[in-house]
């Protein structure tokens, strides 16, 4: 399945949905974080399609073609809620990183958070993302920004990572590890790191023990593994690290940073695809978790979590 390519920093991975696992297949999801899919879902078999996880930005993403989504997400700077202040911020509590260090993004998408850190955090990064269209624009972005001799994109899937064990400094993920569950994501990612190595990443969290019904069913059916931050630390306490750092990102980040941008993306997307019902079921999607959102942010929202590695 996989033609690699070994280099210092890892291999890259060639994937086709055709020959996913089934783990790699849940990850073919638009992320809140960071995530859309190339291929289109009549490639995909009744028992791959039911296994595609919802996410924050698609609840049911298996109901869109998917090239439509990769599409759309490509037209945004970020494919979730975020803010180049709050990367920053959460680089603040990393330490012992050199020239020397090497950083991994996972499920970088097409790089907004990983060009703010590679401007700001010495080392080399590596972003890895399922999808040659998001890696693509991640690869001319850091050209563009002159980044490209201290940051590369991969293509690889984050439950079948191209580094060698105990290689990393960082690995930073924003919004995308919920693809593989975040549970699972800090155990299996901790290989990759160093002693002493950082986790940092964003997941989304109930701020609240209880919460109305329609927030918590909506939430519940997208991502069963949402839960709150102190069972989050709890999670990472046991995998092995030492809880850094948890805060929980602005409102701006979704408003400002996410939603806003998107506005006359899904004009111009809805202008394009006239009449076509799979893309405005997709915008349609959109549009109703930011009124969600609007409504129930007092409940849920991302949350950065920064841990050590034991």
């Amino acid at each position: 399945m996989n033609n690699e390519n070994k280099s210092t920093r890892g291999r890259s991975i060639e994937s086709n949905s055709n020959d996913l696992t089934l783990d790699q297949t849940s990850e073919l999801v638009s992320s809140s974080l960071n995530r859309s899919i190339e291929s289109n879902s009549n490639d995909l078999t009744l028992d791959q399609t039911s296994e595609l996880v919802s996410s924050s930005l698609n609840r049911s993403i298996h109901e869109f073609d998917f090239s439509l989504i990769c599409e759309y997400f490509s037209g945004v700077e970020r494919q979730g809620p975020g803010s180049p202040e709050v990367t920053l911020k959460a680089l603040s509590f990393i330490d012992y990183l050199s020239a020397d260090s090497f950083i991994a993004d996972i499920g970088c998408g097409t790089g907004g958070q990983t060009m703010v850190l590679a401007q700001h955090a010495p080392g080399h990064v590596t972003g890895v993302d399922l999808f040659p269209d998001f890696i693509h624009l991640f690869n001319r972005n850091a050209a563009r920004l002159h980044l490209q001799d201290s940051v590369e994109g991969v293509v690889g899937s984050m439950d079948n990572l191209p580094f060698r064990k105990e290689s990393l400094n960082l690995i930073w993920s924003e919004g995308a590890i919920y693809n593989i569950g975040f549970e699972k994501g800090i155990n299996e990612w901790k290989q990759f790191l160093k002693k002493d190595g950082y986790l940092a990443v964003s997941e989304v969290s109930w701020f609240t023990d209880k919460r109305p019904a329609e927030i918590n069913d909506y939430w519940i059916d997208a991502y069963p593994e949402i839960d709150t931050i102190p069972n989050k630390v709890a999670q990472m306490q046991k995998a092995g690290y030492i809880p850094v750092a948890t805060f929980i990102i602005p409102e701006t980040c979704w408003t400002e940073h996410f939603y806003i941008p998107q506005i006359p993306v899904q004009e111009a997307f809805l202008k394009k695809y006239a009449g076509n019902k799979t893309a405005e079921d997709l915008i349609a999607e959109q549009r109703r978790e930011a009124q969600l959102y609007n409504t129930y942010k007092n409940y849920y929202g991302y949350v950065f979590y920064i841990g050590r590695k034991i």
